[in-house]
């Protein structure tokens, strides 16, 4: 792949709210209606077949709060709640584990947060010794976790390699001091230069970092700065997310409102240089949206391949796994179904302390929606679609069954983001960009532009 040029004309024309698909449909399509007569029926048909596993743990704990911060977190220094916490993951592994088949292997494992590493080394062995007490792990497992450099000890690492972990993600933002102080996030570049130093000692694969663009007192030329210290310590992969400012769901977001928020024109630019600068010289290959991986990492290689795809835990290269989550806010996935934890500490821990699944909200999915996934998931993950393979894997004559939201493409057609062919459509280099904007051709589910509860595509 050759550099990659940013038009910014084109990305003030598509930068519009619209979901990252995840899952199809969006999550804002769960809904509390759905039973757990309902879901056990879907968890109990899923559970026929040994179909690989893709596990998660949510661990939503932090010592303090980084304004910018959108996930869903405890803060608290009380480090006893962490201890508590790993007894009720244990006692809903225990009660979903009895539904499982026991032939199924564990090709993913993902410990998420808030910050994993706020547990103490002991317990995130005691974490895993329950996951392995109730589940058997293949031999090829791809374990990831997020880990916080500011609290982060060689023994963290140990534990976690202990676990099975062989893969780990570190959150940066920014490596500019002002940028830093901000957002209320300190973290020196010799604290993250320490942490992968073990991961490279203590055997880790691969190790992400991620870049926020949009944050306060940032500039291109600041960014420029961070991007010549990211590319020292050569990570294998790299995220870099658009700040979402949303105070009326993370109220902690308003405090940014105080300082000196980048120009929208400013913002641009700095992707702009992100983009072009991480695809000189093939250093890194643009996933698509916010990702970026080395040419030989296996995200490059799978989406070379076809074989690449996405669900909650964002791109992957473990196809036909489903994914079962622990822990608060944790999203489930099955073919047939979509569940969600209770999203609050306090709602979740009462639902296990009264043996029942917490759950919060779900989405059974319908044939039509199983097509219309199928048809964006390939998009996003293929960069391209073959309509007579499409026709065959889904049963349909899919130019027909799609003949509106092919039509919907011309603007991107003119444009130079993607390309029809006799056989199908392909998005081009420059379309990687846009991959969200292209994907909402084929939803049918998506909200008038007023409405819609997501952030912008760019």
């Amino acid at each position: 792949m050759k550099t990659l040029k940013v038009d910014l004309e084109l990305v003030n024309k598509y930068n519009v709210a619209g979901p990252r698909y995840t899952s199809y449909p969006p999550a804002t399509k769960f809904t509390d209606a759905v039973t757990w007569e309902q879901l056990g029926a879907k968890i109990e048909e899923n559970n026929r077949s040994p179909r690989d596993l893709s596990i998660y743990f949510h661990i939503p704990f932090c010592e303090t709060l980084c304004w910018f911060c959108g996930c869903t977190t405890v803060i608290t220094l009380n480090h006893d709640k962490g201890k508590d916490y790993i007894d009720y993951l244990g006692r809903e592994v225990a009660k979903m584990a009895t539904q499982l088949n026991p032939a199924r292997k564990v090709v993913q494992l993902h410990f998420g947060g808030g910050s994993p590493t706020f547990l103490r080394p002991d317990e995130i062995r005691r974490l895993g010794d329950i996951i392995h007490k109730h589940f058997m792990f293949s031999t090829d497992i791809e374990a990831s976790v997020e880990v916080d450099p500011r609290r982060l000890t060689r023994d963290h690492l140990v534990a976690l390699r202990e676990v099975g972990f062989n893969r780990a993600s570190m959150g940066v933002q920014d490596f500019n001091p002002k940028v830093q102080e901000a957002i209320h996030r300190i973290q020196p570049r010799a604290m993250t230069q320490q942490a992968i130093d073990w991961m490279r000692e203590l055997g880790y694969g691969s190790i992400n970092l991620d870049l926020i663009y949009g944050l306060p007192h940032q500039t291109p030329e600041t960014f420029n700065e961070t991007l010549d210290t990211v590319l020292v310590m050569k990570p294998d992969r790299l995220a870099v997310f658009s700040y979402a400012h949303v105070p009326w769901i993370k109220p902690s977001q308003k405090i940014l409102e105080q300082k000196v928020l980048p120009t929208p024109e400013s913002k641009l630019n700095v992707l702009k240089l992100v983009i072009e600068r991480l695809t000189t010289n093939d250093q890194y290959v643009y996933i698509g949206m916010d990702h970026f991986a080395r040419p030989n990492d296996e995200l490059a290689v799978a989406q070379r391949n076809k074989q690449l795809q996405r669900n909650f835990q964002g791109y992957s290269t473990r196809a036909g796994s489903d994914i079962y989550a622990f822990g608060m806010s944790g999203v489930s996935q099955i073919p047939d179904a979509y569940w969600q934890n209770e999203k609050e500490l306090p709602k979740y821990q009462e639902a296990v302390d009264a043996g029942r699944v917490p759950l919060h909200k779900a989405y059974l999915v319908t044939a039509e929606d199983k097509i219309r996934r199928e048809a964006i998931m390939r998009t996003m993950c293929d960069l391209s679609l073959d309509f007579a393979a499409m026709s065959q894997k889904l049963g349909i004559n899919f130019e027909q069954h799609f003949a509106s939201e092919l039509a919907l493409l011309a603007p991107f057609q003119a444009d130079g983001l993607v390309n029809r062919t006799p056989t199908g459509l392909e998005v081009t280099d420059a379309g990687r960009l846009f991959i969200r904007n292209i994907a909402m051709c084929f939803d049918n589910t998506l909200a008038p532009l007023g409405e819609r509860r997501h952030s912008k595509t760019i």
